[in-house]
């Protein structure tokens, strides 16, 4: 190694060294002296980004970003292929569960790829949906997204069903909806961007809003008139009101809605629960 490699190595060695000298004494000292390295060039962005987001899922229940009843979408166990096929490409989603007669009834986890050999060998009259099934995961609202994350990795399940208080069913979530939290959002080649997946229904009176979603759609969802002067997204209406970037759980009052933060980083709210005043 040549003196002037070592004498480099030596150098970040010290500013590390010098920025986390004194220990952190709580989440908050640590988050400092991470946007201190940041801030001297020692930690990249979107590497803070990623550390903060990873930090904040600790604190963030499955019912935060999970994919309510409501949009879920399900294979109904007396269909035949010809009657669910069409939903499963449509969808372009990997998995779909399985119900019975309710929602509430899931059966099991049905994969798209294990009907290939069935289309490609012409049997989908002599497809046996029962016997396909893969055992479905159930989990409670409540379960921190942290340790959902483990358990997706040490099962190698990619989707669970969340479970109610009453034990019914209140949605499912995805290792995907897990890992955007920290990365931000996932976007592959099957996303519709048109699509109004960026507001999805939480609760009677309450809804989880992508905080970049365009204030043009937030207005059309719920019939109001957010100016769209200003800022093109309902996260930059909100950083406003709030003057400052809000951190999670903030909550701030704007024309008959409450808008509480979700999961924010440095640089900009990522997500919010959106309530209806009145």
């Amino acid at each position: 190694m040549s003196e002037d490699r070592s004498g480099q190595q030596k150098s970040w060695l010290n500013k590390i060294t010098q920025v986390f000298s004194d220990e952190p004494r709580s989440r908050e000292d640590l988050l400092t002296d991470l946007r201190q390295a940041t801030d001297e060039n020692l930690l990249d962005t979107e590497a803070l980004t990623i550390m903060e987001g990873a930090m904040q899922v600790s604190d963030m229940q499955v019912r935060d970003v999970m994919i309510p009843r409501s949009q879920m979408v399900v294979v109904e166990a007396e269909q035949t292929p010809k009657e669910f096929l069409p939903v499963i490409i449509s969808s372009a989603h990997s998995r779909f569960p399985v119900i019975g007669e309710t929602p509430d009834e899931v059966l099991g986890i049905l994969l798209a790829k294990d009907l290939l050999p069935l289309i490609l060998e012409g049997n989908l009259e002599q497809f046996d949906l029962q016997s396909r099934l893969r055992p479905a995961t159930y989990i409670p609202e409540s379960k921190r997204l942290n340790i959902l994350l483990k358990e997706f990795q040490v099962t190698r399940n990619h989707m669970a069903i969340v479970m109610d208080e009453y034990g019914g069913v209140s949605g499912l979530i995805t290792i995907e909806d897990v890992l955007e939290q920290i990365v931000g959002d996932i976007v592959d080649e099957h996303d519709d961007e048109e699509d109004d997946g960026n507001i999805k229904p939480f609760d009677n009176n309450a809804y989880i809003v992508k905080a970049l979603t365009e204030v043009e759609d937030f207005n059309e969802y719920f019939d109001v008139g957010f100016s769209e002067d200003e800022f093109d997204t309902i996260g930059g209406i909100v950083t406003k009101q709030f003057g400052h970037l809000p951190k999670k759980d903030e909550e701030v009052q704007i024309d008959g809605f409450l808008f509480k933060v979700l999961s924010a980083d440095t640089r900009r709210i990522r997500l919010l629960q959106v309530t209806r005043n009145g």
